[in-house]
């Protein structure tokens, strides 16, 4: 599935790290106690996200057998999970390892309720300006896992870092029909990400090292379909 190549200056490393034995607090006490003086960015706010993939569940499969070269698609909003969603943005992701880039493009307003389904949302990326590489790729792709999440975010005192921290993390099963989405489950993990320039990694490490958390893959669109589609894992 072709997307068109990335900026590489534009690239970052996203160090994730998965916590399971630790409370928030906990957690907001170490990044703020942290050598490099992270402090607060941005006030909390809701994310959600409607992941996208192909039939063959291509995106789905290359994240879980570890390939090096990875891609994903997902509408992202802020704010109430349902209902009019007036500023959704379509985003395009790249990774290679750790190293990711990515592309946004503003869509249409939507209403995400119980008459949702597959077809509503093509219509929504005909109705938004797309580039056409993008609406061709959007043919190929259809609902796959609906996600929310609360965010914190920080910022190091050199502003070369920044560190979010997710929580109340609930995944719904979504697809072409509509209503589909209504199956939840809901994961008591907590979610670490450095991300820093590509420039600033050798920097990074003393900042990675300080963390005192476990470094892995963890995707949350793999992790929540996997959570709703046991069947298929």
């Amino acid at each position: 599935m072709y997307f068109p190549p990335f900026s590489e200056k534009d690239s970052r490393f996203e160090r994730k790290y998965v916590v399971t034995e630790m409370h928030k607090a906990g957690v907001m006490q170490h990044i703020r106690m942290h050598p490099a003086a992270f402090s607060n960015l941005f006030y909390p706010r809701q994310i959600n996200n409607i992941y996208l993939d192909s039939e063959e569940m291509s995106f789905f499969t290359d994240n879980v057998s570890g390939k090096g070269s990875r891609k994903k698609a997902r509408i992202r909003w802020y704010g109430n999970l349902f209902g009019e969603i007036q500023n959704p943005v379509l985003e395009f992701k790249i990774r290679e390892g750790m190293l990711g880039n990515k592309r946004s493009f503003s869509l249409s307003p939507f209403t995400l309720d119980e008459s949702f389904n597959g077809q509503k949302l093509r219509e929504v990326f005909h109705s938004s300006a797309l580039p056409d590489w993008a609406k061709e790729v959007m043919l190929m792709l259809r609902p796959a896992l609906l996600n929310t999440y609360q965010r914190c975010y920080f910022l190091s005192f050199d502003n070369k870092f920044r560190i979010t921290l997710d929580d109340q993390l609930n995944y719904y099963r979504i697809g072409m029909q509509n209503g589909y989405f209504f199956e939840k489950y809901s994961s008591d993990d907590l979610i670490v990400e450095l991300k820093y320039k590509k420039e600033d990694d050798a920097a990074a490490i003393p900042v990675s090292n300080a963390l005192p958390f476990r470094l892995t893959k963890s995707s949350k669109y793999v992790n929540g379909f996997e959570l709703l589609h046991p069947e298929l894992t």
